[in-house]
C-alpha cells in the first residue's frame, strides 16, 4: 500500500504495486542466454561489461609495452629491444592506447550507464551496439596479435608518410594498421549513433535536456564529435592504402601529391580525438562530486555550454600539431589563438567543480582521491598545452620528450584517473560488493606518485634536448639520470594497477538482483534498484537529482508505480520521448538476443583484415556473408504496427512509428551526417592538393569535353525523379507494390549507370589515377561515390525483399523511408561530385 503523501502526488501514475505475475513475465522477457550463449545477448548492461572488459584488457597490454619502452630507455645504449622491434613496440603501444583503449573504454562506460541513468530500459539499437562491441573486439585481438609474429606496423601511432608508404614500408604492417584501425573506427561510429539517437529519444518522460545529467550531456557532445572528427582519419587510411595497392598518388610530392594532407586529415581527427576522450570523463567528474560532497553541481547551465563550446573548439586546433610544417605565419597565429582559447571552457569545468567541492564537504573516498589526481595532473597538463600552443616554445619543444610528457599529462590524467574514479564509484551500482577502500588507497598513491615520477622528469629531459621516437641514446647527453627515474616511476605507476586488479578479483561480484546499491547517496536514477537489465518501472523526473528531489521515488519505481509496469507489447521495450522536453511519444519495441549480429561483427572483421594480407577472393566471400548476416539481423527490425498500449498513468501510446518520430529515422539522418563528413574531408583533400601542386592539373585543352557531364547528370536526375514516383506511390493507401518494386530497380539502375558512365569519360580521354595527385582525387571522388551507391543498392535489395514479403505497405514504412534517405543523399552528393571534377577544373584552368 501507499502512503497518503505518495498516492496524492500526481507524479506517481500507477497506485497500486505491479502484480507478481505480471513482474514474473516481465523478468521473462528480459531474461538474457546463460552460459557461453551469453555471447548472443545484446543486453546493454552485459555489452557494457564486454566492452569494459575488452578495454581494460587492452589497456593492460598497452602498458606492458609501455614497460618494455620504458626497459629499453633506461640506460643509455641499451640493447635489450633491436630498433625494429622497438618501433614496432612503440606504434603498438600508442595505436592501442589510442584506438583501442580510450575511445573505446569512454563509449563502454556510455553504454553500461546510459539507459539506466536515462531511466530507459535499453539502448534504443541493441543488435548494432552489439555488433559495435563484437566488430571492435575481434579487429583488435587479431590487430594486436600482429606483434606477435613479426609484421606488426613501425611506423608510429600517425602513421606519417611518406615513411608508410610503399617505398619505405613495403610490408604489411602499415596494411594491417590502415584496414584494421579504419574498420574500428566504423564500430566506433556505429556505437556513436546509437548514442546519440538513445541520448536524445530515450530519456525518461519530464527528463527534459534542461535536467538532464552532465554525463548524458558529455555522452551526446562526445558522440557527435565522432560523428564529425572520424570521417576525416578514415577518409586518410582509405587514400594511403589506395596508394598503397595501386600506386595512387595522394601523398608523393614528386607525383601531385602532399604528405602533409595526411597530417591535415589525420590531426583533424587527432586533436578532436583529445577532448573525445576528456569530455566523458570530465561528465564523470561532474557525476562524481556532487554526490561525494552532498551538494548539486554548482554552474549547472555554465558547465554545459563549456562542453559544448570545448567540442566546437577542438575542430579548429588541428593545425596545433604542424606548427613546424612550415604553414604561414597568419594561419600560425590563429590556430596558435584558438589553441589557448579552448583553456576558457576547460576552466570554467574546473572551477565548477572545485566550486562544488567548497560548497559541500567532500568526503575522502577513493574515488573523491582519483578526482582530486585528476584536478591535479590535468590542470599541469593544460598549462603545458597553453605553452606548447605558443609558436615559438613549440617550435623548441616540437618532437621532444616534452611533448612526450604534455601527452601523457592530458590523457591519462584528464582520462584514466576519472577512469578509476568512475570504476570506484559505480561498481555497488552493478556489484554485490563495492571496491575496498583500503586497497584502493594503496592503488591511488602507487598510481598518482608512479605517474608524477615517471612522466614530470620528462619535461626536464625534452628541455635539454631529447627527441622523442629515439629507441637508444648515448651516454653523457644528460638524459640518462633522467630516464632511469622515469622507468622506476613507471613501474611504480604498474604496481598501483596491480593492486588495483587484486582489488576487483577480490571484491567484483556482479549482479542483477542485489547489488550494494546506492551506497553513496546519489541523486541520478542509474541508483535505483534493478536497473540492470529493464525489470522496473520507468519513472517521471522532475528535477536534475530524482533520487534527493522526489522523496520515496527508489520504492515507488520498483514496486512498479511508474510508467512501463508491465510488458506492454510482450517484447522487450522503452519509451521513446520527444528530444527536447522528453513527453512520451510511442513505445518503442526492441531487438532480443540473437546471432546474426555477431556473425555480422566476425565476417566484417574478416572483410577488412583479410583484405591487408591480399587475399581477395576470401575477403570478398566474407564481405557477401557479413551484407547476408546484416540483413538477416535487420529482418524483424521493423514489427508490423499493433494496437496503441497502456503504459500506466493514463496515457496510452502507439507501438510504431515513421518518418521523423522514428528513432531510425534519426539514426539514417546521422550516418548522413557522417558520410558528409567523410566527403567534406574529401573536398578539403581535392583543394589542398590544388593549392600546393596546381602544376599537375590539366589545362583547359586536355580537359574531358564540356558535355560529357550531362548523360551522368540526366541519369540521376532520373533517379530523383523515380525516387519521388515510389514515395508518391507509397502514400496513396493500398499502393502497388509491384509498381514500387519497379520503381526502386529502376532507381537504383539510373543511379549506378551515372556513376559509372561519369568514370568511364575519364577513363576513355586516357585519365589514370596514378598519373597524378590530381588523377588520383578524381578517380578517389568516383570510388566514395560508388561507395555510397553500393550501400544505397543494399538498402534498396532489403525493400524490395520486404515488400515481396508483404512487410512493407503505406503505414509499416520506416524500411523505404530510411532507404528514401540515403538514396537522396547519394543523388546530392554525387551531383556535387561532378560539379567539383569536371567544374572546377575548368573554372581553375580558365
Amino acid at each position: 500500500m501507499t502512503s497518503p503523501s505518495t498516492a496524492a502526488d500526481p507524479t506517481y501514475p500507477n497506485l497500486l504495486p505491479r502484480p507478481a505475475g505480471e513482474l514474473a513475465a516481465l523478468e521473462k522477457v528480459w531474461a538474457g542466454p546463460k552460459g557461453w550463449r551469453i555471447i548472443s545477448d545484446v543486453n546493454n548492461t552485459v555489452i557494457g561489461y564486454f566492452y569494459i572488459a575488452t578495454a581494460f584488457l587492452f589497456f593492460l597490454a598497452a602498458g606492458i609495452l609501455g614497460l618494455l619502452i620504458r626497459l629499453q630507455l633506461a640506460l643509455p645504449g641499451n640493447d635489450f629491444l633491436s630498433q625494429e622491434t622497438y618501433n614496432q613496440i612503440f606504434t603498438m603501444h600508442g595505436t592501442v592506447m589510442m584506438f583501442l583503449f580510450a575511445v573505446p573504454a569512454v563509449e563502454a562506460v556510455g553504454v553500461l550507464l546510459l539507459p539506466a541513468m536515462l531511466g530507459a530500459r535499453d539502448m534504443p539499437f541493441p543488435r548494432l551496439g552489439a555488433f559495435a562491441f563484437w566488430a571492435y573486439f575481434v579487429g583488435g585481438i587479431v590487430f594486436f596479435c600482429t606483434l606477435f609474429f613479426g609484421v606488426a606496423p613501425s611506423g608510429g601511432w600517425f602513421m606519417y608518410p611518406p615513411l608508410t608508404g610503399a617505398r619505405f614500408s613495403p610490408g604489411v604492417g602499415a596494411d594491417w594498421w590502415l584496414l584494421g584501425i579504419g574498420f574500428i573506427e566504423i564500430s566506433a561510429i556505429a556505437g556513436a549513433i546509437e548514442i546519440i539517437v538513445g541520448v536524445l529519444r530515450t530519456r525518461a518522460p519530464g527528463m527534459t535536456l534542461a535536467r538532464m545529467p552532465i554525463f548524458a550531456w558529455t555522452m551526446l557532445i562526445f558522440a557527435g564529435m565522432i560523428v564529425f572528427a572520424f570521417p576525416a582519419v578514415i577518409l586518410a587510411t582509405i587514400l594511403l592504402e589506395l596508394e598503397r595497392a595501386f600506386d595512387w598518388p595522394f601523398f608523393i610530392a614528386e607525383r601531385g601529391g602532399d604528405p602533409l594532407l595526411w597530417q591535415h586529415l589525420f590531426w583533424f581527427f587527432g586533436h578532436p580525438e583529445v577532448y573525445i576522450i576528456f569530455l566523458p570523463a570530465a561528465g564523470m567528474v561532474s557525476m562524481i562530486v556532487p554526490t561525494m560532497t552532498g551538494t548539486p553541481i554548482v554552474g549547472y547551465r555554465l558547465i554545459v555550454v563549456a562542453l559544448i563550446a570545448v567540442g566546437f573548439f577542438s575542430f579548429g586546433l588541428w593545425v596545433h600539431h604542424m606548427f613546424t610544417t612550415g604553414i604561414p605565419a597568419r594561419s600560425l597565429s590563429f590556430f596558435s589563438a584558438a589553441s589557448m582559447a579552448v583553456a576558457i571552457p576547460s576552466g570554467i569545468q574546473i572551477f565548477a567543480w572545485i566550486a562544488t567541492i567548497a560548497a559541500g564537504r567532500l568526503r575522502v573516498t577513493v574515488a573523491s582521491l582519483f578526482v582530486i589526481g585528476f584536478l591535479t595532473i590535468f590542470t599541469l597538463g593544460g598549462l603545458t598545452g597553453v605553452m606548447v600552443a605558443m609558436v615559438p616554445f613549440d617550435r623548441q619543444a616540437h618532437d621532444s620528450y616534452f611533448v612526450v610528457a604534455h601527452l601523457h599529462y592530458v590523457l591519462f590524467g584528464g582520462m584514466v584517473f576519472p577512469l578509476f574514479a568512475a570504476v570506484y564509484y559505480w561498481t555497488p551500482a552493478f556489484s554485490s560488493r563495492p571496491l575496498s577502500e583500503r586497497l584502493g588507497k594503496w592503488a591511488f598513491g602507487l598510481i598518482f606518485a608512479g605517474f608524477n615520477i615517471a612522466f614530470l622528469p620528462m619535461h626536464i629531459t625534452g628541455l635539454i634536448g631529447m627527441p622523442r621516437r629515439v629507441y637508444t641514446y648515448p651516454a653523457g647527453m644528460g638524459w640518462d639520470w633522467l630516464n632511469l627515474v622515469s622507468t622506476i616511476g613507471a613501474f611504480m605507476l604498474a604496481a598501483g594497477i596491480m593492486v588495483f586488479l587484486i582489488d576487483v578479483a577480490r571484491n567484483l561480484r556482479l549482479t542483477s538482483r542485489e547489488p550494494a546499491g546506492n551506497v553513496w547517496g546519489a541523486g541520478t536514477l542509474e541508483w535505483l534498484p534493478n536497473h540492470s537489465f529493464g525489470i522496473r518501472s520507468t519513472p517521471r523526473v522532475t528535477s536534475r537529482e530524482p533520487l534527493w528531489r522526489q522523496p520515496g521515488l527508489a520504492d515507488a519505481v520498483d514496486a512498479g508505480r511508474y510508467y512501463l509496469p508491465r510488458t506492454a507489447t510482450g517484447m522487450r521495450e522503452t519509451i521513446v520521448t520527444s528530444p527536447v522536453e522528453a513527453e512520451p511519444q510511442y513505445v518503442m519495441r526492441l531487438s532480443g538476443p540473437g546471432w546474426a549480429h555477431l556473425a555480422a561483427a566476425v565476417f566484417t572483421a574478416g572483410f577488412f583484415l583479410l583484405l591487408t594480407v591480399k587475399a581477395v577472393v576470401l575477403a570478398s566471400i566474407c564481405g557477401v556473408l557479413a551484407v547476408v548476416s546484416i540483413i538477416a539481423w535487420m529482418w524483424d527490425s521493423d514489427p508490423a504496427p499493433s494496437e496503441e498500449v497502456d503504459i500506466g498513468g493514463g496515457i496510452v501510446l502507439p507501438t510504431y512509428a515513421s518518418g521523423t518520430l522514428s528513432h531510425s529515422w534519426w539514426a539514417m539522418v546521422i550516418l548522413m551526417l557522417v558520410s558528409a563528413a567523410l566527403y567534406l574531408s574529401y573536398l578539403f583533400g581535392y583543394l589542398y592538393l590544388w593549392t600546393v601542386a596546381p602544376q599537375n592539373w590539366p589545362q583547359a585543352s586536355a580537359l574531358t569535353s564540356a558535355w560529357s557531364p550531362l548523360a551522368p547528370v540526366g541519369l540521376l536526375v532520373a533517379s530523383a525523379v523515380l525516387l519521388f514516383s515510389a514515395h508518391r506511390l507509397l502514400t496513396r493507401k493500398g499502393g502497388a507494390m509491384v509498381s514500387l518494386s519497379l520503381l526502386i530497380v529502376l532507381g537504383m539502375l539510373a543511379l549506378l549507370l551515372g556513376l559509372a558512365l561519369d568514370s568511364l569519360s575519364h577513363w576513355r580521354d586516357g585519365l589514370r589515377p596514378q598519373a597524378s595527385g590530381y588523377a588520383a582525387m578524381v578517380y578517389a571522388n568516383a570510388a566514395l561515390q560508388l561507395q555510397i551507391a553500393g550501400a544505397v543498392l543494399v538498402m534498396a535489395g532489403f525493400a524490395i525483399a520486404r515488400i515481396l514479403a508483404g512487410r512493407l505497405t503505406s503505414v509499416r514504412r520506416v524500411v523505404f523511408d530510411n532507404l528514401a534517405l540515403f538514396w537522396a543523399y547519394a543523388i546530392g552528393q554525387s551531383l556535387f561530385g561532378l560539379l567539383l571534377t569536371h567544374g572546377f577544373p575548368r573554372m581553375v584552368a580558365s
